[in-house]
């Protein structure tokens, strides 16, 4: 492999300082096209359907808890601990996501609560990773400015498959927390996070160890783990299926791209699947107009599919595909799966070859 093939992922390295070269930074990106009253009304935010799914989750939460409780020492209290550590885990994933929008509920403090509550779980510092996922969004799998590629390439498959144990992602999280908690950021945090916001960070991360801390001094006390599997170790255990939903967002898919439809994947999942993941399968849907509620994504689908590639009919036809081209790309860091638009729908030639001006 060549220095050109192996690019800078990193936020303050040579392929920011391209990316900005090329205009690939705060651009402009493609949108179907939708009539402005139907857009009006699936834009519309409602605080009933994220309330009922809220209390759902967090009473199946409450009740896969207190049974794991109950039957802790016996081999009944897993299929417990494997429900609640989902619901954790994973099902907290989503709600940080739609929450850290603002779009879950119409009420702010609604999804300010569940916000703070889901970064928690997930170990991700509310205010760190509400400009990240901005960033994310504004720069979608631009390398060198999106923070969040899950699937640099050439993949690190022992990252990929620890991460369906969230164990790199939690290391990673308690680092930034210890560099946090000492009142500073790192190099690339300083690129994305304003100064008004940085002592909130700090203050956060503070908190966050005490809480930890106390845990941690309730495991020693009662000469058990139990403490920690109720909070702390869910984000690992639980982990599991946040991370294969997760990748099949954009992994093995095109960068440097201005159009949602070829960096981002629809995938239709089961109900159980889409209540843990929060409609978050309509990933291009959500990329394109990512203020529209996680409830009216499914309307938002059939509205602008005609313009879209074929979504994929299940999460085992996405992995078809993504094993493959990660094991490509691990040889040949250039390529990537090439989703095509239908007949007749608009397209953005904005694919560029990094070689190029890596060359030039």
């Amino acid at each position: 492999m060549t220095a050109i093939d192996r690019r800078d992922y990193s936020l303050v390295g040579k392929d920011a300082e391209e990316a900005l070269a090329k205009g690939l930074a705060s651009a402009e990106w493609y949108r179907c096209p939708v009539p402005r009253k139907e857009l009006k009304e699936l834009m519309k935010r409602s605080d009933g359907p994220a309330i009922r799914d809220t209390m759902i989750w967090l009473g199946a939460l409450a009740v896969s808890g207190a049974l794991g409780v109950h039957f802790w020492g016996t081999w009944a209290a897993v299929p417990f601990f494997l429900v609640y550590g989902v619901l954790y885990g994973s099902a907290g994933d989503s709600r940080w996501h739609e929450c850290g929008h603002g779009t879950a509920f119409k009420t702010r403090w609604m999804d300010d609560s569940v916000y703070h509550l889901a970064s928690f779980f997930m170990l991700r510092e509310p205010t760190i990773w509400r400009w990240s996922h901005t960033r994310h969004h504004t720069d979608t799998i631009v390398v060198g400015r999106d923070p969040e590629i899950a699937s640099p390439r050439p993949p690190n498959f022992p990252v990929l498959l620890l991460n369906f144990l969230a164990i790199p992602n939690a290391v990673a999280a308690l680092r930034k927390l210890a560099l946090h908690a000492t009142g500073r950021l790192s190099a690339e945090e300083e690129t994305f996070v304003p100064e008004m916001e940085r002592s909130r960070v700090f203050l956060v991360a503070r908190i966050w160890f005490a809480i930890f801390a106390g845990v941690a001094l309730a495991c020693v006390l009662s000469r058990s783990i139990l403490p920690a599997m109720l909070v702390g170790l869910p984000t690992i255990y639980g982990g599991w299926f946040s991370h294969m939903v997760g990748l099949t967002q954009h992994a093995g898919l095109a960068e440097d791209v201005l159009d949602h439809r070829l960096n981002s994947r629809t995938v239709y999942m089961n109900p159980v699947f889409r209540f843990l993941y929060w409609n978050m399968n309509y990933h291009v849907e959500h990329h394109m107009f990512p203020m529209a509620p996680y409830h009216a994504l499914p309307r938002l689908h059939e509205a602008i599919k005609a313009d879209c590639p074929p979504p994929y009919p299940s999460t085992w036809a996405a992995y078809r595909e993504i094993v493959p081209a990660l094991l490509r790309q691990a040889r040949d860091p250039r390529y990537h799966v090439k989703r095509e638009l239908p007949a007749g729908a608009s397209a953005v030639p904005h694919d560029f070859d990094h070689r190029s001006v890596a060359a030039g």
